[in-house]
């Protein structure tokens, strides 16, 4: 069996690190971007598996960053078999203080950059006759949470689970399947980044009591890059979040 051609956006810390990690232990070909070069490239040695890995830098938001991605994977590695869109920023702000030029960062970054990155991948998995984009939502679309006000990336977050049903309709008998994970409260850098100091503190929001952990991010996307009959769907990798809740 040929080697596959893994994209994973926004992969120089975090879940997306943990995500091109694993696929190169599977044996992935695996293009790695994020917008900061230094860190991208400091992901890159750590990574290593050099014969099987590239790298891109650039803000996904830009159009040309998704199309260098492409570009790379098929130069270096002849395909395009799966791209996962994790590049994203989020941050809560009260909706009374949220400008437009604020909105927009979240627009741009999380919705436009998935939008045409994936789209830019799937015109190379036309012509391959398969393929599988796996978005990163969030389950604050569907079960917020009172007392953290984060309309803005929310809204964009909101966008990419209706992007991800609509793109698996409309090329699912291109043999191209689009699915999306929508995590709970994960350890990642992203905590200390938004003031939260102690991310276990947050542990009882899911029904197990802990908070998950980037390799449950990575494991389950390697599950859907290999199905070839789940599409349209937003998995829930949230402890039971939105399930149910403890009384405290």
């Amino acid at each position: 069996m040929k080697t596959q051609t893994i994209i994973v956006t926004g992969a120089s810390t975090g879940i997306g690190k943990a995500i091109a990690g694993l696929f190169l232990k599977y044996g992935y070909n695996v293009v790695i971007n994020a917008a900061n070069e230094n860190n991208l490239q400091a992901a890159f040695e750590e990574l290593g598996h050099h014969d099987r890995l590239a790298q891109v830098a650039g803000d996904i938001s830009n159009t040309n960053t998704g199309e260098a991605l492409v570009n790379m994977a098929i130069t270096r590695f002849g395909a395009v078999n799966v791209l996962i869109n994790n590049a994203g920023i989020f941050e809560p702000k009260p909706f009374l203080d949220v400008n437009e030029a604020y909105l927009d960062k979240f627009l741009n970054v999380n919705l436009k950059g998935t939008f045409f990155t994936s789209q830019a991948a799937i015109r190379q998995m036309l012509k391959q006759g398969e393929g599988s984009i796996i978005n990163i939502g969030t389950v604050l679309v569907d079960h917020a949470i009172g007392g953290f006000p984060a309309t803005a990336p929310i809204s964009s977050k909101g966008g990419i689970h209706a992007l991800t049903r609509q793109l698996a309709t409309e090329f699912g008998k291109n043999n191209i399947r689009v699915n999306g994970i929508a995590p709970g409260i994960i350890r990642s850098p992203l905590q200390a980044k938004i003031g939260i100091n102690n991310a276990d503190s947050l542990a009882g929001l899911h029904l197990v009591d802990r908070i998950g952990e980037k390799n449950d991010v990575a494991e389950l996307a390697l599950y859907l890059a290999g199905s070839n009959f789940i599409t349209g769907e937003i998995i829930n990798l949230d402890g039971g979040h939105v399930a149910g809740h403890h009384i405290s």
